[in-house]
């Protein structure tokens, strides 16, 4: 029987989708993991939108420069002895600020100056993001790591009650060496519930930090480049953390606060101009200008200005902080990274000589120079230094990528991964001259889009 094309298309689609379902699901990386978390994350969403708040004030600051143009229509009810009725009136209003000694230039660069503060705090929170993840990522792993440690364990013991059981029939051990294995069956078993109990509260913490459950992970990667001296790491974070450079751009607002607060007692000059069409009357027109100036206003251009030497004071405080707790961090970070390595290096240590210790105490064993505690203790010792590995592995991979945050580089462009990426001038670039027409949803569209996210 000849078969028709469609049929002979479906029977071939239906043998690759079988072969497709047999080959293994591909391994989830670290660098899927953090993609993930870059994509999904809704703090990067909140922090996004406080961003272009920031950037609407920028607009806010350059109209004062603009003159406001208004309509104005006006009732009123006259009674007198020239005349009496309903005045009828519509007018159109302008006014312009034509020199103010720089207040509003220098609201705009408070503005400019708190955008790049922000952005700077936007860089912060992505890297919380992706460090958020390479823990989640390395939990997961060790989780599932210590469960198959401990599934081994509980089919070893399990193992060793089945022998020291027939030991026992056979009168070669006595009731106690059965209830010692039977009694450590017991606690490999709970220390499997503790590590399944470990790895299911893993999961959830790597969905919150994802977006996703994990699949199967793939082993760890490669170690990110570090610098070769803990002098050269901190070189670098001074120049490149956001918190610095956050608290950099507070200071210079705090500064420019300052000269905008004396500012303050400078006079205003305004520009007026009015068209007015009364009913029943002649229409009217006027032009001025207008210069203005507090004299006095109870002390509160003083209080302003002494509030704002206090701001400038506390910002300069809070930069010198910060680049005392960024020192800090990466001192800790790096001091975690040795540590992990001392301990993976006396572990493997630890694993070699418990290895032989027990192969050695389980021989002596069958011979009766040892005892059934023996066996199993050795056993646990060896399990015990299998684990600490475990941790110490998961410890130093999360430890290299606290010390790229701690130097303001754990960032998805510098860790390249692949994708594209939010661009926090976009959406500026395209309100900070204030434009009377609406682009910014357009904007934001196309912002979005780029990530993946619209």
């Amino acid at each position: 029987m000849t078969m028709v094309p469609s049929k002979r298309l479906f029977a071939a689609l239906l043998c690759a989708a079988t072969v497709l379902s047999g080959l293994p699901a591909r391994a989830e990386t670290l660098a899927d993991a953090l993609i993930s978390a870059y994509k999904n994350s809704n703090l990067l969403d909140q922090n996004r939108a406080v961003l272009r708040a920031a950037d609407e004030d920028v607009a806010g600051a350059v109209t004062a420069l603009r003159p406001v143009l208004q309509w104005v229509a006006r009732s009123s009810l006259v009674d007198s002895a020239q005349s009496n009725g309903i005045n009828l009136s519509l007018g159109l209003q302008g006014q312009v600020m034509l020199y103010d000694f720089g207040r509003s230039q220098l609201g705009i660069d408070i503005a400019k100056e708190s955008v790049l503060a922000t952005r700077e705090a936007l860089v912060g929170v992505e890297q919380n993001v992706l460090f958020s993840a390479v823990q989640a990522y390395f939990g997961v792993r060790s989780a599932v790591e210590n469960v198959s440690l401990n599934e081994n364990s509980v089919r070893v013991v399990g193992e060793f009650v089945r022998a020291t059981q027939d030991q026992f029939d056979v009168g070669e051990v006595t009731r106690t060496d059965v209830a010692q294995a039977e009694a450590r069956l017991a606690a490999a078993r709970a220390s499997l519930a503790a590590a399944e109990g470990q790895l299911a509260a893993s999961r959830e913490g790597y969905k919150a930090a994802t977006g996703h459950y994990p699949g199967a992970l793939a082993s760890a990667p490669r170690a990110p480049a570090l610098p070769r001296s803990l002098d050269e790491a901190r070189t670098i974070a001074q120049r490149s953390h956001p918190a610095v450079l956050q608290a950099q751009h507070q200071a210079k607002v705090s500064d420019i606060q300052v000269s905008l607060a004396a500012a303050q007692r400078m006079p205003t000059l305004t520009g007026t101009a009015a068209l007015t069409k009364n009913e029943g009357a002649k229409d009217s027109s006027a032009i001025g200008i207008e210069l203005n100036q507090t004299i006095f206003s109870g002390g509160a251009l003083s209080s302003a200005h002494r509030k704002a030497i206090a701001g400038r004071d506390a910002a300069r405080a809070a930069l010198l902080q910060s680049s005392v707790a960024i020192t800090q961090g990466v001192g800790n970070a790096w001091a975690d990274i040795e540590v992990a390595r001392a301990q993976i290096a006396a572990t493997e240590r630890q694993i070699e000589a418990a290895t032989i210790a027990y192969e050695g105490v389980r021989e002596e064993a069958k011979l009766g120079a040892r005892t059934t505690l023996d066996v199993l203790d050795a056993e646990q010792e060896l399990l015990d230094a299998r684990a600490t590995k475990i941790t110490a592995e998961a410890n130093l991979q999360v430890a290299n990528y606290s010390l790229l945050a701690s130097m303001g580089l754990l960032t998805a462009d510098h860790l390249t991964l692949g994708i594209p990426t939010y661009d926090p001038e976009a959406y500026y670039n395209a309100v900070k001259d204030a434009p009377v027409t609406s682009v910014q949803g357009k904007s934001l569209d196309r912002v979005l889009q780029a990530i993946g996210r619209n």
